[in-house]
C-alpha cells in the first residue's frame, strides 16, 4: 500500500486525469450531438434560414437530455437549480400551447413542419422528468440551501414569481399578433419572455453554493451551455427576422422587444460563457469567481 505522503501526491494527478476524461468525453457528445443536427439538417430541411430555430430547439433538448443522464450517472441532484427546471417547463408549455394550435411561429424551413414541434415537446417532457426526480429519487441531494433566487420578502419556493408575473403582464399587453389569436399570440411571446429569465436561478444557484467551492460539474456545464447556445441561435434568426413581429397596431417595437430580451439572455450568461469556454480550451474544471455577481 502507498504511504499517505505518496498517494497525496498521486491523488491530485488522479483527479486532473478524471477532469480531462470527463471533459474529453462532454466534448465528444457534442461532437456526436453536431453530427446528428447536420443528418436532420441532410435529410428535414430546405435549407431554409429559420432552420435555425429547429437548430435552436434540438440544443435546449441536448442540454436537458445531458442533465438527466448526468443526475443517474451521478445518482444525484447536488448543483441543479429546481427553480430553473420549474421555469423551464413553463417556458415549454404555453411555446406548445401556441405552436401546436397555429403555424405563425414555426420555422418555415421543412423541419418546422415535425422535427420542431418533437423537438419542443421533448425537451418539455425531459425539463419535466429531471424536475420530477428531483422532487423523489434525488429529493435529499437537492442543494435547497444555495436554490435561493427570489427568497426576499417571499418563500424560497415561490421566489420565481419575480420573474413569471411581470412576464405574464409583459405578455398580455405586448405580443405580436402573426397567429391573429390572443391566446396564441400572447402565449408564445410569454414562453420567449421567460425563457429570458428561467436561467437566472441557476447561475445565481453557481455562486451561492459553497459546497463545490466555485467549481460547475462537467455536464452540468455543458447542460447549462446547451441552453444558452440554443438562445444564441434563436437570436440570430430574430435579428434578422423581427421585423416581422408586429403588434395590433401594426407597430413594430413588440418585434425589436422579443430581440431585446435574447440579447439580454445572452448578457445575463456572459460570464457564465467565458468561465465555460475557458474550462474547455485549458481542459480544467470550469472555475466561477466566488465573488463575482452573475445574475
Amino acid at each position: 500500500m502507498a504511504s499517505p505522503s505518496a498517494y497525496d501526491k498521486l491523488s491530485p494527478r488522479s483527479t486532473n486525469l478524471d477532469l480531462i476524461k470527463q471533459y474529453n468525453s462532454g466534448l465528444a457528445v457534442w461532437v456526436a450531438f453536431f453530427t446528428f443536427v447536420f443528418l436532420i439538417y441532410y435529410k428535414f430541411s430546405d435549407g431554409d434560414f429559420s432552420f435555425l430555430m429547429t437548430y435552436a430547439a434540438l440544443t435546449r433538448t441536448f442540454g436537458f437530455a445531458l442533465l438527466l443522464v448526468r443526475m443517474f450517472i451521478k445518482q444525484h441532484a447536488k448543483g441543479v437549480s429546481r427553480k430553473t427546471l420549474e421555469m423551464y417547463v413553463l417556458v415549454f408549455f404555453p411555446r406548445l400551447v401556441s405552436i401546436l394550435r397555429h403555424e405563425g411561429y414555426l420555422p418555415y424551413d421543412k423541419s418546422g413542419d415535425f422535427i420542431y414541434h418533437a423537438a419542443e415537446m421533448l425537451s418539455m417532457a425531459l425539463a419535466a422528468a429531471c424536475l420530477f426526480y428531483m422532487h423523489t429519487r434525488f429529493e435529499r441531494s437537492y442543494q435547497r440551501d444555495y436554490d435561493t433566487f427570489g427568497s426576499v420578502g417571499l418563500p424560497s419556493h415561490l421566489g420565481t414569481l419575480y420573474m413569471i408575473v411581470p412576464c405574464v403582464v409583459l405578455a398580455v399587453l405586448l405580443h405580436p399578433t402573426l397567429n391573429n389569436d390572443f391566446i396564441s399570440d400572447t402565449t408564445w411571446t410569454l414562453s420567449m419572455y421567460m425563457e429570458t429569465c428561467a436561467i437566472i436561478p441557476q447561475l445565481y444557484m453557481f455562486q451561492r453554493s459553497a459546497a463545490n467551492k466555485g467549481v460547475v460539474e462537467v455536464l452540468v456545464s455543458h447542460s447549462v451551455f446547451a441552453l444558452g447556445f440554443a438562445r444564441v441561435l434563436d437570436m440570430i434568426f430574430w435579428l434578422y427576422s423581427y421585423h416581422e413581429l408586429s403588434d395590433a397596431a401594426g407597430s413594430k417595437s413588440v418585434g425589436m422587444l422579443v430581440l431585446a430580451t435574447q440579447f439580454i439572455h445572452i448578457a445575463i450568461m456572459g460570464d457564465f460563457f467565458y468561465y465555460y469556454l475557458i474550462s474547455i480550451k485549458t481542459g480544467k474544471a470550469m472555475q466561477l469567481p466566488i465573488s463575482a455577481s452573475m445574475v
